[in-house]
């Protein structure tokens, strides 16, 4: 399914699993922490059939007891991991000759992330990335509880109707922030859920970057 993208002025993109290709260092970095506590270690599609939004509920699927230890504590744990290797990390092939696209053609575009605001700006200049974005909107926190707030913030900078703005992302969360933004959206699987929770959720969902974007070259 190729998507007409003439209708839309304003291209809102989330970060980790749509522009970033990050899921596997996350179930390796889950891993290493079961692993030390002596848990069940998880797979990649079975991450992305149980991963969800607040991240603190798929914790508790995995075997984590917050009675026992904090969540604050574990979350600290999972972070410090995943700064300390996120450079290993690559940014999904094509995305740059696709924001490239947009930017020719006039189409604003903004990134809306789970990701804590400073670190998700310096992983955007890590990538020469973040001259493309009209706005960056990450969490006060690193505990990625949900994005609809700062969605709404995002959205009042916006000089177009929410008609005409598109929200791409990787999990049925991206689907319902734009549904409660009133945009419209866009999921890849892939990234943070497999393509069956995307589809479940009623949301219109592409294969790939390839199927998704090619009527822009």
């Amino acid at each position: 399914m190729s998507l007409d993208f003439t209708k839309y002025k304003h291209i809102i993109w989330d970060w980790n699993g749509t522009l970033l290709d990050d899921a596997w260092l996350c179930v390796e970095i889950l891993n290493r922490m079961l692993e030390h506590r002596g848990m069940k270690t998880t797979t990649l599609s079975e991450y992305q059939k149980y991963f969800d939004f607040p991240v603190i509920n798929y914790y508790i699927k995995l075997g984590f007891d917050f009675e026992k230890e904090p969540f604050d504590d574990v979350a600290r744990e999972y972070i410090r991991a995943y700064e300390s290797e996120r450079r290993r990390c690559r940014l999904r092939k094509g995305v740059i000759d696709i924001i490239k696209q947009f930017r020719t053609r006039g189409v604003l575009q903004s990134v809306l992330s789970a990701s804590q605001q400073s670190s998700l700006i310096e992983a955007l200049e890590l990538f020469d990335l973040k001259f493309f974005f009209e706005n960056i909107a990450g969490l006060d926190d690193y505990y990625a509880h949900s994005k609809v707030d700062a969605g709404k913030k995002l959205l009042k900078n916006l000089t177009v109707s929410k008609r005409e703005v598109l929200l791409i992302g990787d999990t049925t969360h991206d689907y319902e922030v734009a549904c409660m933004l009133g945009a419209d959206s866009l999921l890849l699987p892939a990234g943070h859920q497999s393509k069956q929770r995307l589809l479940a959720a009623g949301a219109r969902v592409c294969d790939s970057f390839y199927e998704a974007f090619k009527s822009l070259f």
